[in-house]
């Protein structure tokens, strides 16, 4: 598109836009708002309405020509969000009580998006999962009741049609898979006993009817990752404390549930926490940060198996931009702000940057630019933001004037499909940024100066690559690959057993009547008529597991056996 992508920045000034690349300028037809009390900004998401909180009003634009299309006043909310298509507005506030009003009044909200028009108020006192969910059809609504989910259809919020009771759930999550309605739900486990993660389809919601069980221990809360066709979804377990005292973190662990009701843990091949976990929007892999310092990033496949090793590094925050050709991986919080961009195509490093004091990153939705922004109240200094290439290049450095706070921005969203693939051999030129940059020179003790460099000391750790490649396997890949082998042939011997059941019996024994004798005369038959078929699989040339030629050399044996019991 030639029109330059809107850029919304909220800050302790108000409001304002910039036109994204190649523009960068102010925002043509846009007006500014200057307040001191704007609380929140939102897209649609499809792009069509921007709401903003300002003192005690709600402003719906339409960003086709910035207009206003509805105020929603009184309007006291703190928090909001929109419907999957953009219908209806939600809005939350604390919940209140005072001496006239002592059982409180309800503090969400929903609106008709176009006219502004309450539509329904419920009284939602925890700020936690306040939203109300949604099927990305919105024709099923859903809200979690103390530890039971209801269910509304048809946007009649007045009647509840069902209701999820009985599991005791904590949090849940409905899938974006349209036409049909998935939805997993955590119940945490007594004490001594696992948590559970259940997968349903509405409206068979009692227990038989549960598509997929998943249990797991050491589950305070349960992140759900559902990738964009809602089909797969991936559960981030994790626990406030680690009692073993090996991550400040917690304990976190990581598992797939399909719609197929297929489950599996994930195992990583190094220890310690989970950073971040995220699909593409490919929606047939993810990838994952985890490890101890330094981080490891893989890619799996839809059968949880690493398809690309990205190495290890000082990142931990995963991004892909929306057309999924571009990921990028980043370093913030406690780390430097390194930021590294790949080709997801043919698995190369394409781009690298350093974006310090990062609190703060969305890919623009022509998928070819990105901003970093360091906000408040994260934090209160150095407040700015900057607009980069994915190449690495900085196009534009804006940082907030003397007494200004910078709280949030946003990129205007589009429908899927708006914009093409940006071409990763793509190079534009940009300009140097005014802050100083660190050292890269690696520190040394004073001990160590002076002397040959410790190849230890400096070890950057695992560079990319494909798995099974160059890199030796961890000890937990090794161990994996020692269960594997050991089922496969388990697999084979309980497969010539079960061949060797429709063979013809060459082993005569005769029953006594006594039920134990003969229970065992009839398990000695079994096991020489098996040894006879693979003789007659060694005969024709196959190769046998080990397991199997101890079984045929044990033949003698059993045929004394069963002798000694005929007599």
């Amino acid at each position: 598109m030639s029109v330059p992508i809107p850029l919304t920045i909220r800050s302790s000034f108000g409001i304002s836009a910039i036109g994204g690349p190649p523009s960068l300028k102010a925002l043509e037809g846009f007006q500014t708002v200057k307040s001191k009390t704007c609380r929140a900004l939102l897209f649609t998401p499809n792009g069509d309405i921007l709401a903003y909180l300002n003192d005690s009003q709600c402003v719906l634009l339409d960003t086709n020509n910035w207009s206003t299309k509805a105020v929603i006043q009184p309007c006291k909310a703190y928090q909001i969000t929109f419907s999957p298509k953009g219908t209806y507005l939600l809005t939350w506030e604390p919940f209140t009580v005072t001496k006239d009003n002592p059982n409180g009044s309800p503090n969400l909200h929903i609106y008709e998006t176009q006219t502004g028009k309450l539509i329904k108020s419920f009284e939602q006192r925890k700020q936690s999962n306040w939203q109300p969910q949604w099927s990305s059809d919105e024709k099923l609504v859903t809200r979690l009741v103390n530890t039971d989910i209801v269910f509304y259809e048809d946007l009649n919020f007045d009647k509840i049609v069902t209701r999820l009771k009985c599991f005791k759930v904590r949090s849940y999550c409905i899938s974006p898979n349209p036409g049909s309605y998935f939805f997993i739900c955590h119940t945490p486990g007594s004490p001594g006993q696992p948590s559970f993660g259940r997968l349903f389809k509405y409206p068979q919601l009692e227990s038989q009817d549960a598509i997929a069980n998943k249990s797991f221990f050491q589950a305070d809360m349960v992140d759900y990752i559902w990738n964009s066709k809602g089909n797969n979804a991936l559960l981030l377990t994790s626990t406030e404390v680690d009692k073993t005292g090996g991550s400040y973190y917690g304990k976190q662990g990581l598992h797939y549930i399909g719609l197929n009701g297929q489950t599996m843990m994930l195992t990583m091949s190094k220890e310690g926490p989970i950073y971040s976990v995220v699909w593409s929007p490919k929606n047939t892999e993810f990838c994952v940060i985890y490890g101890f310092m330094p981080p490891k990033a893989t890619v799996f496949n839809l059968k949880c198996e690493p398809v690309f090793e990205l190495g290890t590094g000082s990142f931990n925050t995963i991004y892909y931009n929306p057309q999924a050709n571009l990921l990028l991986l980043g370093g913030f919080g406690n780390l430097s702000g390194n930021i590294y961009t790949w080709d997801t195509v043919n698995w190369k490093q394409i781009g690298s940057c350093l974006a310090p004091d990062t609190t703060l990153l969305e890919w623009s939705p022509d998928g070819a630019h990105f901003f970093t922004a360091t906000t408040s109240p994260r934090l209160r200094v150095n407040n700015g933001f900057k607009i980069w290439h994915f190449s690495g290049a900085l196009l534009l450095e804006q940082p907030c004037v003397v007494n200004e706070e910078l709280y949030d921005l946003a990129w205007k969203k589009y429908p899927k499909y708006t914009f093409k693939e940006p071409k990763t051999s793509e190079k534009v030129q940009g300009i140097a940024s005014s802050q100083p940059i660190a050292s890269k020179q690696a520190y040394v003790p004073p001990s160590l100066r002076n002397r040959p460099t410790n190849s230890k000391l400096h070890n950057v750790g695992e560079k990319a690559h494909k798995p099974g490649g160059d890199s030796a396997p961890s000890k937990a890949a090794l161990k994996l690959k020692k269960k594997r082998e050991a089922k496969k042939a388990k697999k084979v011997d309980d497969d010539a057993e079960k061949d060797s059941v429709t063979a013809v019996s060459t082993v005569q024994i005769n029953l006594s009547g006594d039920p134990e004798k003969d229970k065992k005369l009839k398990n000695l038959k079994k096991k020489l008529d098996a040894i006879k078929k693979l003789k007659e699989q060694q005969a024709q040339g196959k190769l046998l597991e080990i397991n199997q030629l101890a079984k045929i050399k044990g033949e003698a044996d059993l045929i004394k056996e069963l002798q000694q019991l005929q007599v």
